[in-house]
């Protein structure tokens, strides 16, 4: 089984950064893809960046030029650098994996921007 273990959630003034890591452990099959999802209070669940194993990314219009996604396959971690924070980027972030028919979900980090 994958397992997924997130950090680096924390309170933030506006305008400042924060880097979340999600680390990965067990079998992971070769073919995948780790994305960062988040979801505010009374608000769905929104998908904020996508990476690859071979690091393609994407990235919701709203997160772009703001937020970079990353992978260390070797480590089997995905970061997110989050630059120029909103009040409104904060939620509870959750690391997501899929790969082989597998969907895991981390545990989610709780981000707080403070305006």
């Amino acid at each position: 089984q994958v397992r997924l273990v997130e950090s680096g959630g924390g309170l933030v003034q506006a305008g400042g950064s924060l880097r979340l890591s999600c680390a990965a452990s067990g079998s992971i099959p070769s073919i995948n893809a780790m994305n960062w999802y988040r979801q505010a209070p009374g608000k769905e669940r929104e998908l904020v960046a996508t990476i690859t194993n071979g690091g393609i990314t994407n990235y919701a219009a709203s997160m772009k030029g703001r937020f970079t996604i990353s992978r260390d396959n070797a480590e089997n971690t995905v970061y997110l650098q989050m630059n120029s924070l909103k009040a409104e980027d904060t939620a509870v972030y959750y690391c997501r994996f899929t790969g082989a028919g597998s969907v895991v979900w981390g545990q989610g980090t709780q981000v707080t921007v403070s305006s």
